[in-house]
């Protein structure tokens, strides 16, 4: 197999963290949209250079000499920093809804792929969310009595918080043809797959604005618009699944033999839209098995890792126990494929 495991999802880092990652045998990490303004990595960015430990107003770009820190930090503990899954919202929330100020925001996301690619990180993932994942609960009832995650439409349908200006599809796919056509071109130049991650929820409207990366054929559109090489998709196999396990198979053999899956987030869910809960990564509609005998089939050769996992009992806020499990059947199911050729 070309494909390799890592293990994701961490906001901050810690030596711990590194040594867990270590400990699991996983080739590296994934990094999810780190707000570099906080104190455990204003700790992180210092010990290298003290002088980027210094005050600082809040972020609007990353620069490279911090990220470079970072990586070699991942590097240090003897693993790869796989990816950055996306830059805080912050930092392009404007360009996603089409407000006043986009234009400075996108230049200052061209700067951060610009850092990014300085500083030898190849992938950065990113999404067209403007407020998040959504869910209705976070304490459902999973196998043994762990505690996952859920949506039920009817109940986030009701929502309406007044925050977000309403957008219709066709202002979103406008706004995201004027980011990504700004963006790309300086992916290209410094070598940087930038990774389109799908809706969570795939729901065509949640709180006035349409969420256009909903279903295979928008992916084929937003490709189509950021036609390169180095646009890619993080393909999350939650997402797919909950669009519906039709689609999840055959978009994995689709884009995989295309050659536009970055990575993938694997996940399982129980049920899909509108309503579905998450649960154990052996618990749920995906045949995992079957999506790893895809994933082989079609040549994928970027990285897998674990998403979202059920919090088991006595586990930590990030989940080390329900990760551990997640990567171990993971790890043991490519290791089979291996075996069995």
């Amino acid at each position: 197999m070309k494909f390799r495991v890592a293990i994701g999802q961490f906001r901050e880092l810690r030596d711990e963290d590194l040594a867990f990652a270590r400990q699991l045998g996983v080739c590296g990490i994934g990094l999810n949209k780190p707000n570099l303004d906080s104190p455990a990595w204003t700790a992180v960015l210092g010990r290298q250079f003290p002088a980027n430990a210094a005050p600082r107003g809040p972020m609007q770009r990353w620069e490279a000499a911090d990220l470079v820190t970072i990586r070699s930090y991942v590097e240090d503990a003897g693993l790869t920093l796989e990816c950055i899954e996306g830059v805080p919202i912050n930092f392009f929330d404007k360009a996603i809804l089409g407000l006043p100020g986009r234009d400075e925001q996108i230049e200052n996301y061209r700067h951060t792929i610009r850092s990014v690619g300085q500083a030898g990180i190849k992938v950065l993932g990113y999404n067209w969310i403007p407020d998040g994942v959504w869910r209705t609960t976070r304490s459902g009832p999973a196998r043994g009595g762990a505690k996952v995650t859920g949506y039920d439409h009817a109940r986030a349908a009701a929502i309406a918080s007044g925050r977000l200006p309403q957008r219709t599809d066709e202002e979103m796919w406008a706004n995201y043809a004027y980011f990504i056509r700004a963006v790309l071109p300086v992916a290209e130049q410094e070598g940087v797959v930038l990774a389109l991650h799908p809706d969570d929820p795939p729901m065509p409207v949640l709180d006035g604005v349409a969420r256009v990366m909903r279903s295979p054929q928008a992916f084929d559109r937003a490709l189509a618009i950021g036609n390169s090489a180095n646009h890619q998709l993080t393909f999350c196999m939650g997402c797919f699944a909950e669009m519906g396990l039709e689609q999840l198979y055959e978009g994995l053999r689709r884009f995989g033999a295309a050659g536009k899956i970055a990575y993938m987030h694997f996940r399982n869910v129980q049920g899909c839209q509108p309503n579905f809960s998450e649960c154990f990564i052996d618990d749920g509609a995906i045949d995992v098995a079957r999506a790893l005998v895809i994933l082989r089939d079609v040549g994928f050769d970027g990285f897998i890792m674990d998403d979202h996992v059920p919090r088991m009992v006595d586990d930590t806020v990030w989940g080390h126990r329900g990760r551990a499990y997640a990567t171990g059947y993971i790890k043991g199911l490519c290791r089979m494929l291996e075996a069995v050729g």
